[in-house]
């Protein structure tokens, strides 16, 4: 399919449907999603592979997604220290996950049941993708991998769990130090957000 087509598909949408739609803002449906993500250093063997074609298979997951996003090229020639953004060299691609659904009220045995394919299919995944840390993609906030406290109050060692995961150790160090000088107070904070050093 074109780039194109698979906006639409992505967007939930039939890929032969005008493209004109994505210009319209208003929702079509009231679709629940859970997404997650990894980093791939290494080629993921055939029997790997058919592991991830058989649980995206699985009867009860409806709407399952695997996108791999290439990495490499000019993007590799970039020096982690040269931007927050550490994922580049040593990247085969990047791996999100995501499963979408829409069921009247969203009960609670529901959401379980897709959250649980998800965790599953992530737990699956894990001799397969990058380790120590487990890399993730900050855009695809995963807060199943750490948090702040109701308060948005966390540790510095408490945020490295997950910040080192996002941005890597030596881009962790500096944004910390940048968040220190630019906002001291941590007024600016969401569930996963850079702490303040005290």
């Amino acid at each position: 399919m074109s780039w194109i087509q698979s906006a639409l598909f992505v967007a939930g949408l039939p890929s032969e449907q005008s493209p004109e739609i994505l210009l319209d803002r208003t929702p079509q449906s009231r679709l629940s999603f859970k997404a997650k993500s990894n980093y791939v250093k290494e080629p993921i063997p055939e029997k790997g592979l058919e592991g991830i074609w058989e649980r995206l298979y699985e009867e009860e997951v409806g709407s399952g997604i695997v996108i791999m996003s290439p990495y490499g090229g000019k993007m590799s020639e970039i020096p982690e220290s040269e931007l927050p953004f550490g994922h580049r060299v040593g990247n085969m691609y990047k791996i999100e996950y995501l499963i979408y659904w829409e069921e009247e009220g969203n009960s609670g045995i529901v959401v379980e049941k897709h959250i649980s394919w998800i965790k599953r299919l992530y737990n699956y995944m894990t001799p397969f993708v990058s380790k120590n840390p487990r890399s993730a993609y900050i855009n695809y906030r995963d807060l199943d991998i750490g948090r702040n406290s109701n308060m948005g109050t966390v540790t510095y060692a408490e945020a490295s769990i997950w910040v080192v995961k996002y941005f890597g150790q030596n881009n962790f160090n500096r944004l910390v130090h940048v968040k220190t000088m630019v906002d001291p107070a941590n007024f600016f904070k969401n569930e996963q957000s850079i702490p303040p050093l005290p």
